[in-house]
């Protein structure tokens, strides 16, 4: 089922029609008694009762919202012009919001695809395009948001691990964008069929579940030290490379094997230490 147009006039113009009908309806009826003519009355009264019933059909359409139409159970279409409107008395009406809104859903426990247990929630922007099909397709369009916004969430959740092992493999804390993007295409694909848009869909909370929080907050400082020292290890190497360097080019010093041995674990010592160093004076030689 498809939105359509439906139909209703402006409600301004309408007002004067009625205002007419009731100024003829107490013509008549006025007629009648100076006249006697019975005829007359009855149809200043039938008149008025048709004034009043016209009075139904004038109804308020808000900014940003529509009003869907029913006509004895079926679907007459949908007004989404703003102001005073008139139609059909024998519609019913019911108005459906067309704003922007969003929800934060609850934190959801679930496994990631490593089997880790985590905590995750997410806020989801959305808004209804298809008034029809939002209001007909579904029972509670916005009970039925909340519900597959969750599910689409719990599935997303379980095809990704929450921490990247392979470089390049997307992960749900590293690669934002990406799971963002997944996550709004899971949301929309289930809420299609209400006829709803989603505009955005963010994690807003990212956790390890309590249970195993705290070995996994080992894992990642013992893989912060490992990359640090590396790095350090790295940096040490090259710096002891350029010193050898220098000192052969512009030949401060000869030194032999031994000695270049000797002076590389001394500066690596004192480059990847921890602590700073306390210099010891070498008053012999490596021979002796």
């Amino acid at each position: 089922m498809n939105e359509r147009a439906g139909f209703s006039v402006a409600g301004i113009p309408f007002i004067f029609v009625c205002l007419l009908l009731a100024l003829l309806g107490l013509a008549c009826e006025g007629g009648a008694a100076l006249s006697g003519y019975s005829a007359l009355g009855v149809l200043g009264v039938i008149i008025h009762l048709l004034t009043l019933w016209s009075l139904k059909g004038f109804f308020q359409v808000a900014p940003n919202e529509a009003q869907v139409q029913q006509l004895f159970g079926k679907y007459a279409g949908t007004v989404r012009q703003e102001g005073l409107r008139w139609t059909n008395p024998f519609y019913s009406r019911r108005p459906v919001s067309l704003r922007v809104r969003n929800f934060e859903s609850g934190k959801l426990k679930v496994n990631d695809s490593d089997g880790n247990p985590i905590e995750i929630a997410a806020v989801v922007v959305w808004q209804v395009m298809d008034t029809a099909e939002a209001v007909f397709c579904v029972d509670n369009y916005e009970n039925f948001v909340h519900i597959q916004s969750e599910s689409a969430l719990r599935q997303m959740a379980q095809s990704y691990p929450y921490d990247g092992h392979e470089d390049g493999k997307p992960s749900l804390r590293s690669h934002g964008e990406e799971i963002n993007n997944h996550l709004r295409d899971e949301i929309q694909a289930r809420l299609g069929k209400a006829g709803v848009q989603v505009t955005e869909a963010r994690i807003s909370h990212l956790a390890y579940a309590q249970e195993i929080a705290q070995a996994m907050l080992q894992r990642q400082q013992a893989s912060a030290i490992v990359a640090a020292r590396e790095r350090i290890v790295q940096g040490a190497v090259g710096m002891v490379a350029m010193a050898l360097e220098k000192l052969r080019a512009e030949g401060v010093v000869e030194l032999d094997e031994e000695r270049k041995a000797a002076m590389v674990s001394n500066l690596l010592v004192v480059l990847c230490g921890e602590r700073g160093t306390q210099p010891v004076l070498n008053t012999g030689t490596l021979y002796n």
